[in-house]
């Protein structure tokens, strides 16, 4: 349920952001006659005739029983002449056009390249002169200088010409083309509407899948850390890491690929952070409480980001696989955990996820690099800190096979730093994060027995 809650979030809201651009765009990109259109650019040529590709919209009659074409939109084109002779532009089907400019040399437009504007033509060989177009009774649409082309889309294979309108040789024309679209917005409104139905429920999923997370953990309590070990710390937050000997020279050059199924899903699984943490604040300032699930699915988020960052790019600390889970594992050499606070303090909730954390969110800004998810999941190595580190760990470790000590012990520590913070500005903790580097796989009150 979480995990499919969280993808129903995360695609509902690309439908709500695509809703919104839909709406912005009916409202603002519009000119006064309701059409969206291009700056307008030259096209030149010395043929008589600039012609484009065929359009198809259709021709089989089954096609026209579902829609009209002309429902999709309405077509404006403006064209000005730049030479002595008025521009013509028209639209004709294909077989009737390609009928009346038989041995007339063409250009035909292939490609068009918005920025900077370029034409690439090909061209046909053939007289210099055509029959003046506006003689022709074939046109569906048709302009001149001053009087746009207007069309509703029809079914059908046309074609463009644009011509001098007495058919003469050399062509320039200064064009523009536009278009309205009156469906887009109710697509737009419809997107949105539904894209926010879909948040709400993916995010009711999420919060009973917690929900039902919290009772299975409860029922299951989680097993000690790693290797036996029982750590005793009554730091409110701890994070650990027991180094792993014999670690390989080279796999850390691929972890980058066999992380990306965790990686997948722990983007999901934050979308459900983010949910989670708009139903906690709302909570705490009702209530003074954090809902216990939804406590125990961001610590579990938290545990298992903590985990794979362990395993890869945020330590390099083991080349055990790491579960798919959210509970402690018996042989974790990562371990992350929170104690559950009985009261948290309203007030604190309105400015300590942001002004009260900026000291911190920057340090934590340099030592993840990019800000404090830099880091989650392994997903890159960025500019920060620790990033600098892990790479300079692996690279003694594919040179020598052996993992510094003291490095090891100082990249725990700027992560245990990450972490603090990170469960600070998740409303987790209302006790405000130490500015110290505490060093080692275990917390530095912590007793570990082997």
């Amino acid at each position: 349920m979480i995990v499919a809650g969280a993808l129903i979030v995360l695609v509902a809201g690309a439908v709500v952001l695509a809703g919104a651009a839909l709406t912005w765009a009916h409202a603002t990109q519009r000119d006064d006659d309701g059409y969206f259109s291009t700056s307008s650019e030259r096209l030149d040529t010395a043929t008589p005739v600039i012609i484009s590709d065929e359009l198809d919209l259709g021709v089989s009659p089954s096609d026209t029983r579902w829609f009209d074409a002309g429902d999709l939109a309405t077509v404006r084109i403006d064209v000005e002449g730049v030479g002595e002779s008025p521009a013509f532009v028209g639209i004709g089907p294909a077989a009737d056009v390609a009928a009346y400019l038989d041995g007339v040399a063409q250009a035909q437009i292939e490609d068009i390249e918005v920025d900077p504007f370029r034409v690439e033509y090909q061209f046909r060989d053939g007289a210099d002169q055509a029959d003046p177009p506006t003689d022709q009774d074939f046109w569906v649409a048709q302009g001149t200088d001053g009087e746009p082309l207007v069309w509703d889309l029809e079914s059908g294979d046309w074609v463009v010409v644009v011509m001098n309108a007495d058919g003469s040789a050399g062509v320039s024309v200064d064009a523009a083309v536009a278009a309205k679209v009156d469906w887009l917005l109710p697509l737009g409104i419809g997107l949105l509407i539904g894209g926010f139905v879909f948040l709400v429920g993916g995010a009711l999923l999420v919060v009973f899948g917690a929900v039902g997370l919290s009772r299975h953990s409860a029922a299951h309590p989680a097993a000690v850390p790693a290797m036996g070990s029982t750590v005793s710390s009554s730091a409110p937050i701890r994070l650990t890491g027991h180094l792993d000997d014999g670690l390989s020279r080279w796999l850390w050059l691929v972890k980058w690929v066999l992380i990306i199924p965790h990686v997948i899903v722990l983007a999901v699984l934050w979308v459900g952070v983010g949910v989670v943490w708009i139903i906690a604040w709302f909570a705490i300032v009702f209530t003074g409480r954090y809902p216990r699930s939804l406590f125990g699915y961001t610590v579990g988020v938290m545990r298992w980001t903590w985990r794979v960052g362990f395993y890869s790019y945020a330590a390099l600390g083991t080349d055990r696989y790491p579960p798919f889970a959210f509970e402690a594992q018996a042989d974790d050499r990562a371990g992350f955990d929170v104690d559950y606070p009985e009261r948290l303090s309203r007030g604190l909730v309105w400015v300590k996820s942001w002004l009260l954390a900026i000291p911190h969110l920057i340090i934590i800004g340099i030592l993840a690099g990019g800000g404090a998810g830099a880091w989650w999941g392994g997903r890159r190595v960025g500019p920060g800190l620790i990033g600098v580190l892990v790479v300079i760990a692996g690279v003694g470790l594919l040179f020598t096979s052996r993992y510094a000590r003291g490095l090891f012990d100082l990249i725990v520590g700027l992560n245990r730093w990450v972490f603090r913070v990170l469960a600070y500005v998740l409303l987790l903790r209302d006790e405000y994060p130490p500015f110290r580097l505490d060093q080692g796989g275990t917390e530095p009150d912590g007793v570990i027995d082997r």
